[in-house]
């Protein structure tokens, strides 16, 4: 555990949920000297959702992702998520590609609610990155180690899902490492319900014993990220599960 604080955004609760609005993310990786690498965006600190903090390029799905009745909820959320990693960092990438790891929905209490889906993309080592100066205001390539480090020594703000994302990723060497790793696993799925702590909250995942009655202390299994000002810790005391079928794609 570090020093991170606790992010701005579970400050203010809201008792009447707000509808979840239809997100997409993408993970972009390369392989370079250092290892695998991953792109992370800085969002413009007037944004009033994540203001300031580091993250995948992402956005809400509109209607110009549509390309037909066929369309699905993943097609839909993939090719949103390429067009936002086009509008907000310059890169072209094909919808088709990308591979679905997880989904979240932002908590029930929060005033901004978002249901996004994260994909991972692969790059060249040599892919320019051309921000849009407006949404995103800076850009940065590191291993997610990296990334983990300066958000314990409170020098980057990464919210809860890049992070718990970020923790996935770290120790695999390669991004066919992870590739692979991503296709061999079921999506994982997070409804998060918050409760209160001294110096932040903690999230509490489907799984958690404690999630139905937010008693941090109920016996049983674990799936929980604390955010407290002291530092941050996920706990997961349960394995991934493995899938029997082809990887989870666009298409």
């Amino acid at each position: 555990m570090g020093t991170a604080s606790t992010p701005s955004y579970t400050r203010s609760m809201s008792e009447t949920p707000a509808p979840a609005r239809p997100s997409a993310s993408v993970a972009v990786i390369r392989q370079s000297a250092a290892g695998l690498e991953v792109l992370l965006v800085k969002r413009n600190e007037k944004i009033a959702f994540h203001g300031g903090a580091w993250v995948f390029p992402g956005g809400r799905v509109d209607e110009s992702d549509a390309s037909g009745a066929r369309d699905d909820e993943i097609m839909l959320a993939a090719r949103a998520a390429a067009r936002e990693a086009e509008e907000e960092a310059g890169l072209r990438l094909p919808a088709a590609e990308l591979v679905a790891f997880a989904h979240w929905t932002t908590p029930a209490t929060l005033p901004k609610r978002f249901a996004t889906w994260f994909f991972l993309a692969e790059t060249g080592s040599d892919t320019s990155v051309r921000i849009d100066q407006s949404e995103i205001v800076e850009y940065r390539w590191m291993t997610p180690e990296r990334a983990l480090a300066l958000q314990a020594e409170g020098e980057m703000n990464l919210p809860g899902p890049t992070y718990v994302s970020l923790l996935r990723f770290q120790g695999c060497e390669s991004t066919a490492t992870l590739g692979a790793h991503l296709r061999t696993h079921e999506i994982q799925r997070f409804l998060p319900r918050l409760a209160k702590l001294e110096g932040g909250h903690c999230a509490l995942y489907e799984e958690d014993a404690g999630y139905d009655t937010l008693a941090l202390d109920t016996p049983g299994r674990r799936h929980r990220l604390l955010m407290v000002d002291r530092g941050w810790q996920y706990l997961r005391d349960f394995p991934l599960t493995q899938r029997t079928s082809a990887a989870h794609s666009a298409v």
